[in-house]
């Protein structure tokens, strides 16, 4: 590494599992790859549900190593990986390090000058908001929510820059006690290479409509208000829906079930996730890509940068989103994407109907969506505000 010219010893570490389909594997992927490029090896560690491994390197550079994070709750399984991490950081330290969360995040930044130089934080969801999606109980939980918040703002305090993907999210965080000249706002990016564009059917009136939701299937993506829509629409026309991502069997129940009631069963498909490319020919079949994104806390206050929109953008498939900030922030309704009112499965409906009738406004969108993504929103600019960043910490001696 010593031979890099631009070589700083750089550890990002994060409790997710990579590679995976999930959105925060991509974005670590990304980002780990050109930080390698730039300055040298990047000890990447994240997790392994069994044991603790090292696995081959995700690219050039890249040393990867997956610590266990084993348990029956979450709270065991993290830890589990705490207590691994911190035996893998003993002896060492870094230039910098590169955390996501207070899961790995809390031990470094309470031993900060044992370990870096410099500590980044980059949010792209707290636990404090998002957790109480999928465990309901931690609201009622106050002497949890009371740690992770605690967790969270020490985190927030120890870093040197906090990163975040949407300048919604920077309010919030500014909230939060972090001023402005620590936060800098990198927005997800796009594989322009690996979501290729197609641009949509040409046919004056589409019949059946082929619908896709692609991604997780957390409360706060709205995949119920897809399958709504989806019968309300066919009281009058034919479509089909395709969910396509990771999920757990109570996920698949509760979509499963309301499916039955509104008695389109057989009209809703579930897939497990796809690889990129098998996903991207699954975008190009479709008509409409629906991001249904509800109006709760972790879309309106703390803020995101849907991955899942500027993928759909990407490929020339229109897109339903929801007319809230955070899309807001990647995009102007009716010119790259149709918005509509939060919450509300007619809306989508209305906006389906819109679709259907007017190949113009398809082509129109899709064309429009591709450059946006290609202007604003490809890896490539996300990867060099990355490294400005790094470049403008180290510079301040």
């Amino acid at each position: 590494m010593s031979a890099h010219k631009n070589a700083l010893t750089i550890a990002y570490i994060s409790f997710d599992v990579v590679p995976a389909p999930k959105g925060a594997a991509i974005h670590i992927q990304a980002f780990t790859q050109v930080l390698a490029q730039h300055f040298g090896t990047v000890q990447l560690v994240t997790v392994s549900p069994t044991m603790f491994v090292t696995t081959p390197p995700l690219g050039p550079g890249i040393d990867h190593t997956v610590l266990p994070a084993v348990g029956k709750t979450l709270i065991d399984r993290v830890l589990s990986f705490r207590q691994a991490l911190w035996d893998w950081l003993q002896g060492r330290f870094f230039d910098i390090i590169h955390i996501r969360s207070p899961f790995e995040g809390f031990p470094i930044a309470l031993h900060k000058p044992q370990f870096c130089r410099y500590l980044i934080f980059e949010v792209n969801g707290l636990p404090s908001i998002e957790l109480k999606y999928r465990y309901p109980r931690v609201a009622d939980d106050r002497e949890l929510m009371h740690k992770l918040t605690t967790q969270e703002a020490r985190c927030l305090a120890a870093a040197d820059c906090v990163l975040t993907p949407s300048p919604i999210s920077r309010v919030y965080l500014q909230e939060r006690g972090v001023e402005g000249d620590r936060l800098q706002v990198i927005p997800n990016g796009v594989a322009l290479e690996v979501f290729t564009y197609a641009a949509p059917r040409i046919a004056p009136v589409l019949a059946p409509l082929k619908l896709l939701y692609f991604g997780t299937l957390a409360a706060w993506q709205g995949v119920e208000l897809a399958i709504d829509a989806l019968h309300l629409y066919r009281r009058d026309f034919a479509a089909h829906l395709s969910i396509v991502g990771p999920s757990r069997p109570s996920q698949l129940k509760v979509l499963n079930n309301l499916a039955n009631k509104l008695d389109i069963a057989e009209h809703v498909e579930i897939y497990a996730a796809l690889p990129p490319r098998d996903l991207v020919a699954q975008m190009h079949q479709a008509d409409v890509v629906v991001a249904p994104l509800t109006a709760c806390d972790r879309n309106l206050v703390q803020g995101c940068c849907p991955l899942k929109v500027l993928e759909g953008m990407a490929t020339g498939t229109p897109v339903i989103t929801t007319d809230i900030p955070a899309v807001q922030a990647i995009g102007l309704p009716d010119y790259h994407f149709l918005a509509v009112k939060p919450n509300s499965s007619k809306a989508i409906k209305d906006a389906l109907l819109r679709l259907r009738v007017d190949p113009a406004l398809r082509r129109a969108l899709s064309q429009r969506a591709r450059d946006q993504v290609e202007r604003q929103f490809a890896w490539g600019i996300a990867q060099q505000q990355l490294i400005e960043v790094y470049e403008g910490l180290w510079a301040q001696g």
